[in-house]
């Protein structure tokens, strides 16, 4: 078995052992089958492990011929910008809803490459959605915080306009303009950081940092780029929330608490054990990034609260004990206080509010 056959059962199995929803709050099932586009992102690996445990067999990922080694069952192999095969294959399996998690988010390649990023990040959401518009079929799509360039205190609501300051942000502000032109009865999400594993072990905000440390290189990160993060198994339940109601148009799907790249480097550091002088903080300016880099994006999302009648998200991280203080910042942790890979995984890429206990969420460390 591979190491991401294991690591992606090993997440299918925790998915299991967690409360199917919150306390209190029961979830519509969604329609099926159930395609999930971008399964190989951060966001898109957890949902298609929440959804395949649910409904085994009906789930499937779309996937590009050379993820051969993507570790999930039910794959479709295709390039989503060929509509023709889309259409064919879809029709195949009779989907009857997408969630879609797709888009190329590397920064710096969406920059100096647009052309591709258009074509990732625009032109497979109007196929997607021109598709779900034509079979009447539940679509819902992700967008990103970074369809805004970032503002003192953030806080940004949906009925702002977009103002993206780099490609990445442009095509993803194009992407929900062409769902909302395309097909006006979809969904879409605008989220923040997702925080969770990888498929790759790199990807995302705490395996690309983490790797950093257990390579024993530094990494720089900013004190005024600043998000509100997300675990992604809360995610997965408000994204079957909305593949089973009928909500048309666009909400902010962020967490409650803002958080700089220089504070969740942090929060990696400290519970992932590692040596602390691997780790910088900087100034965005004093980089003079390519890409240019968005400051305060913090989404408001009391909208999505108050849709879904409860507040979907916790602070992340959710236990304050891995949120160091400005002045643990530099002192950095207490006496006694033991990091590991296996507590950074579970404390931050795994809400305790799928768990009946603090020490039943801690059982069996990643």
């Amino acid at each position: 078995m591979s190491r991401n056959s294991a690591t992606y059962d090993k997440i299918a199995r925790e998915s299991l052992r967690q409360f199917d929803a919150l306390p209190g709050t029961t979830l519509p099932d969604p329609p099926l089958p159930l395609l999930i586009t971008g399964g190989t992102g951060v966001a898109g690996y957890a949902a298609l492990a929440y959804f395949q445990t649910r409904f085994p067999g009906r789930v499937y990922a779309a996937v590009q011929e050379t993820d051969v080694d993507f570790p999930a069952p039910d794959l479709l192999f295709l390039d989503l910008r060929d509509y023709a095969a889309l259409e064919r294959l879809f029709d195949e399996k009779k989907i009857a809803a997408i969630l879609d998690c797709a888009g190329n988010c590397a920064l710096k390649a969406c920059q100096l490459e647009p052309k591709i990023a258009w074509d990732l990040n625009v032109e497979i959401v109007r196929n997607l959605a021109t598709y779900s518009r034509s079979r009447g079929i539940r679509l819902v799509h992700l967008s990103v915080d970074m369809v805004y360039g970032g503002r003192p205190g953030g806080g940004y609501v949906e009925s702002e306009p977009t103002c993206p300051v780099n490609v990445y942000g442009q095509t993803m502000a194009a992407g929900e303009e062409s769902v909302a032109e395309l097909d006006p009865y979809a969904a879409t999400l605008r989220i923040s950081m997702p925080m969770g594993i990888s498929f790759n072990g790199h990807a995302g905000a705490v395996d690309w940092i983490s790797s950093r440390f257990r390579g024993n290189r530094r990494a720089s990160l900013f004190y005024d780029e600043i998000r509100t993060p997300t675990y992604v198994d809360e995610m997965a339940r408000v994204y079957r929330a909305f593949l089973g109601n009928d909500f048309a148009g666009l909400l902010n799907c962020g967490g409650p608490r803002q958080v700089s790249l220089y504070q969740m480097a942090r929060s990696i550091n400290w519970t992932g054990g590692f040596d602390s002088e691997l780790l910088f903080g900087m100034l965005a300016e004093e980089y003079c990034p390519v890409p240019p880099r968005v400051r305060n994006c913090g989404l408001d999302s009391s909208a999505l609260a108050r849709f879904l009648g409860y507040e979907p998200f916790s602070p992340w991280p959710a236990d304050l004990e891995h949120y160091p203080t400005k002045e643990q910042f530099a002192q950095g942790p207490p006496p006694g206080f033991q990091g590991s890979v296996g507590l950074m995984n579970r404390a931050l890429c795994f809400s305790p509010r799928f768990y009946r206990s603090k020490e039943e969420w801690l059982e069996g460390l990643f």
